[in-house]
């Protein structure tokens, strides 16, 4: 059985200095080299431990979730549970904060932090001041010194209009809702409108009557956006409907079965996040399934390099997700 006292033999260098590095020991200072050839030196002589994950004190969990309907906020709150039971897993310790506690709460002595929901750029100036060991969700706001895991919506989007288009669909549209700029507050597009947009030019489908943006991903604005759409288009109605998330679709199918639209006869659903009640809604939604195990994980993976392996270059990792056909096409 391969030792640590081998590997420091092999590599001139103390028996301390394998051990503290093949534990992930924060406190000791080597060259990027060393704790390289440290592990690979282990991995070629086979050398095995039981794997312990190391203690990692203070990580700020950073929740900028909205406040709203409840139906609204599944999809963070899932990501904020499983982060927190994840980290239990990796022995890792959580500090919470939300966001009426407000960003100045955050201790400038913690060791890292997850960051779900959106933050404005005073609130990442704060943190850029604290730490460079910080892992977004699903946002991206300074990828130069952040990581950040996403869920590959862009080609999400693109692969609903590339079924629809394969089912025969020549009228698509969308239902959707703004980014914001960080600093003004202004809205901009969203990833999920620019990728419809391009993919829908790409076949030459692309009808501006026919994309449809909320001024939020709620349930209340997305059945708005439906009586708006039935309102203005009636006979010039689309034949399917991208839909940038499960809220916004939920909302806009109540719009149209209260209006006796045959769904999916008339016009079909194809949303993205696949929260738990989209499968009981009527018609059952059709939608892209997110990992949120995934999606969580690699974000741990990513800060525990960071604190750890003491990782200078940032990271985007894109979670990509998969469809899930029920009824609504």
């Amino acid at each position: 059985m391969a030792t640590v006292k081998q590997i420091a033999e092999l590599l001139g260098i103390s028996n301390a200095t394998v051990s503290r590095v093949l534990n992930h020991d924060p406190k000791i200072s080597v060259s990027e080299q060393t704790r390289a050839a440290i592990f690979k030196t282990a991995e070629e002589i086979g050398y095995t431990k039981k794997k312990v994950n190391p203690k990692i004190e203070n990580i700020a969990l950073l929740y900028w979730g909205e406040e709203g309907e409840e139906l609204d906020n599944i999809f963070n709150e899932s990501i904020l549970n499983e982060i927190i039971d994840q980290a239990k897993n990796r022995n890792m310790s959580l500090v919470r904060y939300e966001k009426r506690d407000g960003i100045g709460a955050v201790k400038a002595d913690m060791t890292g932090f997850i960051a779900i929901g959106w933050f404005d750029m005073e609130e990442i100036e704060y943190l850029k001041r604290i730490t460079r060991k910080g892992v977004f969700i699903n946002t991206r706001p300074d990828e130069s010194l952040f990581d950040s895991v996403q869920a590959n919506q862009d080609s999400m989007v693109r692969q609903i209009v590339d079924y629809f288009v394969l089912k025969g669909h020549k009228s698509i549209g969308f239902i959707g809702g703004p980014d914001y700029e960080m600093v003004t507050h202004k809205p901009l597009m969203d990833i999920r409108e620019w990728s419809f947009r391009q993919t829908m030019a790409y076949y030459k489908l692309l009808k501006e009557e026919h994309v449809f943006i909320a001024e939020g991903f709620t349930v209340k604005e997305g059945y708005r956006i439906g009586v708006d759409a039935i309102n203005k288009l009636q006979e010039e109605m689309p034949t399917a409907f991208c839909v940038a998330d499960d809220a916004l679709a939920i909302g806009a199918l109540q719009a149209f079965n209260e209006r006796q639209w045959e769904i999916p006869g008339r016009v079909s659903f194809f949303s993205i996040n696949d929260i738990g009640i989209a499968q009981y809604v009527s018609p059952p939604l059709t939608t892209f399934r997110i990992d949120i195990s995934i999606l969580c994980s690699s974000a741990l993976d990513l800060l525990m390099e960071r604190v750890l392996r003491n990782r200078e270059t940032t990271k985007t990792v894109y979670i990509n997700g998969t469809p899930i056909f029920r009824k609504s096409c």
